[in-house]
């Protein structure tokens, strides 16, 4: 299987550099969107020579890339398209990145290897879009910083916690101002007293009259958050018995907080 080294830019484009086949005929590398239930997607960019017999192809960051997983291949002209390894990946640029703060969507792709040993870009179009940051863990509550981008941030702020099984049900936190950054307090008790579940993380920036932006962590060279980004669980009584509570990032790394069921003198 052919590899690709990929390099990202800090405005969110990608560089694919492969290794020429000296086959005739044009070569494009093809981004095809995974997720099924949607119609084919693919984004096709031509290769062009390089240095050292290598050929070349960019995605800007002004390409729009539908959010979701893209697999990456390789067709030579006539042939089926050839799934890529991934070689050399350099995500420097996206450690701690600063976007545009005028901007209003934000645009994220970070490659990466599957499970299977092939490449894929994961994308995000986020807009507007809260950022978590540092998360504090105390016996009483989640303590979350972020900065919000695309839209303004106001002393109306507030956060919602939603339970993912009832949508209709909404915990709203406090959120402390201070420029486009905020702090939530989320007060554990609020969702332990509910029972087991899981409640996703919102924040309405401008107060009720404004938009609901889901809480995420995505500017950062790490795809998949949920199993890198650990934090402790919380045991805690309630009427109905004892449960833990803690804070994970979903599959599409947004941040949710997960209650369950804890059993006598487990720790969390």
């Amino acid at each position: 299987m052919p590899r690709v080294d990929c390099q990202a830019d800090s405005a969110g484009g990608l560089t694919f550099e492969i290794s020429d086949p000296g086959t005739p005929g044009p070569v494009h590398l093809v981004l095809r969107r995974r997720d099924s239930g949607h119609p084919a997607e693919e984004v096709r960019l031509p290769l062009t020579p390089a240095a050292d017999c290598r050929l070349r192809a960019a995605l800007p960051s002004t390409v729009r890339l539908a959010e979701g997983r893209w697999d990456v291949y390789a067709q030579q002209a006539g042939e089926e398209p050839q799934r890529l390894a991934p070689g050399v990946n350099d995500l420097r640029s996206l450690v701690d990145r600063a976007p545009d703060s005028t901007g209003e969507q934000i645009a994220v792709r970070i490659p990466y290897a599957t499970k299977h040993g092939n490449l894929t870009v994961r994308s995000w179009l986020r807009s507007p879009h809260a950022e978590a940051g540092e998360i504090l863990i105390s016996e009483a509550s989640i303590d979350i910083r972020g900065r919000v981008y695309g839209t303004p941030l106001t002393s109306a702020a507030y956060a919602e916690a939603v339970p993912r099984t009832e949508p209709d049900r909404v915990q709203r936190s406090h959120v402390t101002v201070d420029g486009r950054d905020f702090t939530v307090v989320l007060h554990y008790g609020l969702l332990a007293d509910a029972g087991p579940g899981r409640w996703n993380l919102w924040l309405r920036p401008a107060g009720e009259s404004g938009p609901r932006v889901r809480i995420a962590r995505v500017l950062d060279d790490v795809p998949d958050k949920k199993a890198i980004f650990t934090y402790p669980f919380v045991r805690m009584e309630t009427e109905s018995g004892p449960v833990e509570t803690g804070p994970y990032y979903t599959l599409d790394n947004d941040l949710s907080v997960h209650v369950r069921a804890a059993g006598p003198g487990k720790d969390g």
